[in-house]
């Protein structure tokens, strides 16, 4: 009912705006019993950190009408009734088709995001104004059944040597889950699919340091247990949670950015939604000034080169994606073999 709504009063760098919450005691976590009123404050507490990690940027809102164990969906275009603070973008998919897509430019916008529903939040890699070549080198360490948050610390930390070999500085935070994204600011001056073999080089001499502990074997079948490094969330219209997001699991966690030096200490779950605001407050963001000094993804592409020279050549795409130059057959290996 109307007479349920309430009104939250949002800072922001255009000043303070008014955001209407209905429903606002529907419940969305029930374990914990956090209601979409509570992501709403959460959200317009951290929100200039959250804006600053997905804000001029397109975005997908991943809603849940009816909270966490109901039904969901992802929307990418500004919903009928968007404010006029929240705008939109022209942004090409893998298909080739082009669509507008929302942006967040301020913290009202996020919360007014939270108001259709929105509980996940996921940033391209890209600027707004340049969607075609991103900022950021994303890699996603994902523990295998078997392995944990615990086996993804070490690989993150000889990432980020990696990185820096070749002139980048890696950034960390939560997956939100049991995982840990890397990501590394970079100059927007490459497209999408040269950025994706840049993650594949640098995966690939992870795993030539590792091989016991991480895999890029795109095959379930094939990782065994250990941590797969997720080459393909470096595709286009491929996201992942972004920092401060919630994620839909039962203890309301949030994808949370770390220092490194605090990263072998870390218990994930620990992060969020209650804890994460407090956090912020007083330790500050680890990502602030994150593109102040962009790095280039040259040195990797000469990895990938290097690689390419040796025999080793493109690596599977997402099975909805058109087929692409030179991959691999999309055929899990033991099929093919019966097939054969």
């Amino acid at each position: 009912m109307a007479s349920e709504a309430v009104t939250l009063t949002v800072d922001g760098p255009h000043g303070a705006r008014e955001v209407r919450i209905s429903s606002p005691g529907r419940v969305l976590w029930p374990e914990p019993g956090i209601t979409k009123l509570d992501l709403a404050h959460y959200i317009a507490e951290v929100g200039s950190a959250f804006v600053a990690a997905n804000g001029d940027r397109p975005v997908s809102l991943q809603r849940f009408p009816d909270g966490i164990d109901g039904e969901q969906f992802f929307s990418k275009n500004p919903p009928k009734g968007a404010p006029e603070y929240v705008r939109a973008v022209t942004v090409v998919y893998p298909s080739g088709r082009s669509h507008p897509q929302l942006v967040i430019d301020e913290p009202a916008g996020a919360v007014w995001a939270v108001q259709m529903n929105t509980v996940v939040f996921h940033p391209w890699p890209s600027r707004a104004e340049n969607s075609d070549n991103p900022d950021q080198l994303r890699i996603d360490l994902d523990p295998q059944p078997g392995t944990d948050f615990d086996d993804a610390i070490p690989a993150a930390i000889e990432l980020r040597s990696l990185l820096a070999e070749v002139g980048l500085t890696a950034f960390v935070k939560t997956s939100g889950n049991r995982g840990l994204h890397v990501f590394a600011p970079i100059e927007p001056v490459h497209e999408f699919l040269e950025v994706r073999h840049a993650v594949i080089a640098a995966v690939r001499e992870l795993e030539r340091r590792m091989p016991q502990k991480v895999t890029t074997a795109w095959w379930k079948e094939e990782r065994g247990e250990r941590v797969f490094l997720d080459f393909n969330q470096a595709n286009r219209d491929r996201t992942m949670a972004g920092a401060y997001s919630p994620r839909a699991l039962a203890h309301a966690p949030v994808s949370c950015p770390l220092d490194w030096e605090e990263l072998e200490n870390t218990d994930p779950k620990r992060l969020t939604i209650g804890t994460v605001p407090e956090r912020l407050r007083t330790t500050g963001d680890p990502w602030a000034g994150m593109h102040d000094e962009p790095g280039t993804i040259d040195g990797l592409l000469g990895w990938w080169a290097r690689d390419l020279a040796t025999g080793l050549g493109e690596l599977p795409f997402p099975p909805d994606f058109p087929k692409m130059p030179g991959e691999p057959p999309r055929v899990q290996p033991s099929r093919a073999r019966q097939q054969s």
